[in-house]
């Protein structure tokens, strides 16, 4: 056969590689079987062992339970690709969790916040180090939350089955699609990894990661004490009671929802809280005259629990109350400022490659135009050296605004 010209190879070779990189990956299950005996764990947790990195992914269940249900766990690493099943009878996954807690290993996850509380919960500490590719992303310009498969698809040319994205992960057996989908999910984040990586080492914006992570391994983040849980809500009124109040029903919820495993909002629902914060209600029968709350529920061991948990914190409301800040009372004549701080944000953003809150929100646009020490993260860390500094120029008189050719430019003055 007389052999074909050089430039048609390599055209006909790229073609191929084109098609390869647009084709949906599918990876065998039937060659990839289920972790599920202690002995199996072992082995497979000392290959992954000698990498010093690791790429993770969970599948779970939360709908009905207040502590989620881990399902699944796909990690992979040079050469190793498997699926842990923490649901098998007996499993102990004490060497997988040593593995996430050796910080001499990098782990890597996409928009991780909801894993790491799973094994935040499972060892009482996040994974440490980690690298988000969510996070790293938003650093390059992809978007703020780009989706996972939209990610792939845009950095790695490959698209992805969703088809299995609301499978039912706690039953078993798990199907050949359904395993084959969830391997991809780090198969194609072990590729994704170094790419994106060097992308933020190139571009001076690796140390821009770095701080962003050392905020998601706080351990804060993923505290669940109950009486932290008033944090969660909206501080509608400041006066003691309220505050004692909401603070120790919020709390009765946090314990009530962890050892029944359920919900908050199977409890109580928010709005029952702040009814009952405001109503303060001292006797099983003031609790059942409230709307918001279940008819019967007063009757309950839960509601005279709860009656209990209020009697107690309103004894003494002012030594009880959680200790918060007066709301800042900005500067009327702000509005000027905040609106030139917005115009600037999105030029700083455009300039960059970033979406405009990644690197501030309008309330810290509104701190910064009536302080210059305003204690927000636009005025932290890389966001101060990229916008921060930009801001106080301009509120200084330092830098002016202006138009050139239609798109806003920044100038010294």
């Amino acid at each position: 056969m007389k052999p074909r010209p050089e430039a048609a190879v390599k055209a006909s070779h790229a073609q191929e590689t084109a098609r390869d990189r647009a084709a949906p990956i599918r990876y065998s299950a039937r060659l990839m079987p289920l972790v599920s005996t202690n002995d199996r764990l072992r082995d497979v947790c000392a290959d992954l062992g000698r990498s010093d990195v690791i790429v993770v992914d969970t599948e779970f269940m939360r709908e009905n339970t207040y502590w989620p249900q881990l399902c699944l766990i796909q990690a992979a690493a040079d050469g190793v690709e498997v699926m842990i099943d923490p649901l098998a009878e007996g499993i102990d996954l004490a060497p997988f969790l040593a593995l996430m807690n050796d910080e001499s290993r990098l782990k890597v996850f996409h928009a991780p916040r909801q894993d790491m509380e799973i094994f935040f919960h499972l060892t009482g500490a996040p994974p440490a180090p980690v690298f988000d590719t969510q996070t790293a992303a938003a650093a390059l310009g992809y978007g703020d939350q780009i989706a996972y498969d939209a990610l792939v698809n845009n950095v790695l040319g490959r698209r992805i089955d969703k088809g299995p994205r609301f499978t039912d992960w706690s039953r078993r057996p798990l199907s050949d699609t359904q395993l084959s989908y969830a391997l991809a999910d780090v198969t194609h984040l072990r590729d994704l990894y170094p790419v994106l990586r060097d992308k933020l080492e190139s571009s001076g914006r690796a140390s821009w990661l770095t701080e962003e992570m050392k905020a998601l391994a706080s351990p804060g983040l993923y505290d669940v004490t109950p009486d932290e849980a008033w944090r969660r809500l909206k501080l509608r009124k400041r006066d003691p009671k309220f505050l004692a109040s909401l603070k120790a029903a919020a709390a009765w919820r946090e314990r009530e929802a962890q050892s029944r495993d359920v919900p908050r909002g199977r409890i109580l629902k928010d709005d029952a809280l702040y009814e009952v914060a405001q109503a303060q209600p001292r006797s099983v029968e003031a609790l059942g005259r409230m709307r918001g709350v279940p008819k019967g529920f007063e009757r309950s061991r839960a509601g005279q629990s709860l009656v209990e948990a209020l009697d107690s914190a309103l004894e003494d409301p002012a030594a009880y109350a959680p200790k918060v800040e007066k709301a800042r009372v900005l500067p009327p004549n702000i509005g000027p400022t905040v609106e030139l701080l917005k115009v600037l944000l999105r030029q700083v953003a455009q300039a960059n490659g970033l979406a405009p809150r990644l690197l501030a929100t309008v309330s810290d646009l509104e701190e910064i135009a009536a302080s210059d020490d305003a204690d927000v993260p636009a005025m932290q860390g890389w966001r101060r050296e990229v916008f921060g500094e930009e801001a106080l120029k301009l509120k200084r008189g330092e830098t002016v605004l202006g138009l050139h050719k239609g798109e806003v430019i920044t100038r010294p003055a």
